[in-house]
C-alpha cells in the first residue's frame, strides 16, 4: 500500500487549499466541535520536507499544559486503579463495563486528590518535543507539544514556518504546572 501522502497530486491539492485559505497549513476535518473549541489542541496538515522529498505533515499540536494535565491524570488513575482495581477512566469502558456507583465516585474522589498532590509536589514534569511518525498513514504524522498558552493560527503559522526552514527551536526547560497557575523551575 502506498503513502498518499507523497503523492505529487495530493501534494498540490493541499498547496492550492493552503493558498485558498491564505495560510501555510489547514485544520483537518476531523476536528470535532469539542476540539474546536479547545485552544491547547489543533489537528492540522502542511506540506514540507522529509529526507529531501516533498511529503503533507499531518500533526497534533497542543500545548505543554495539556500535555502536562494528561500526563498527571493518567498517573493519578494508575495509582487509583491500585486501590480501585476495577475502575476503569470513561474513555476505556466498553459496553459491558460495570462499577459500583459508590466505588466509582470514591475512584474518582481519590483521583481528584492524587492530582491535587502530584500537582502539589510537581511529580510531573514536561517540556518541549516533537515527535515524527514516518509509519503514518497518510504523509508524515508529527505530535508537536509547546510551551504556549494556546495553539492560535499565529502559533501554528509560525511553527510550520520555522520547521519548513529547519529553525525550529525546542525549549528544554522542565516544566511543572498547577490547576490555572504556570511553575517554572
Amino acid at each position: 500500500m502506498t503513502n498518499e501522502g507523497y503523492n505529487p497530486e495530493e501534494i498540490k491539492l493541499l498547496r492550492e487549499e493552503c493558498e485558498e485559505e491564505g495560510m501555510n497549513f489547514v485544520h483537518c476535518d476531523d476536528e470535532d466541535e469539542s476540539m474546536a473549541e479547545n485552544d491547547e489542541l489543533a489537528h492540522v496538515q502542511f506540506v514540507g520536507e522529509y529526507k529531501g522529498q516533498e511529503v503533507i505533515y499531518d500533526a497534533i499540536i497542543y500545548t505543554l499544559r495539556l500535555h502536562h494535565s494528561s500526563l498527571v491524570y493518567e498517573k493519578a488513575v494508575a495509582q487509583a486503579q491500585k486501590v480501585f482495581p476495577k475502575y476503569l477512566p470513561l474513555d476505556e469502558r466498553g459496553p459491558g463495563y460495570k462499577i459500583k456507583p459508590e466505588e466509582e465516585e470514591e475512584a474518582e474522589e481519590l483521583i481528584t486528590e492524587l492530582i491535587e498532590a502530584i500537582e502539589e509536589e510537581e511529580e510531573v514534569k514536561v517540556k518541549e518535543h516533537l515527535e515524527i511518525d514516518t509509519e503514518f498513514e497518510y504523509g508524515v504524522g508529527l505530535d508537536a507539544c509547546l510551551n504556549v498558552e494556546a495553539v492560535t493560527e499565529e502559533v501554528i503559522t509560525d511553527f510550520v514556518n520555522n520547521f519548513n526552514k529547519g529553525t525550529l527551536k525546542l525549549d528544554s526547560t522542565l516544566y511543572s504546572f498547577r490547576n490555572d497557575e504556570g511553575d517554572e523551575e
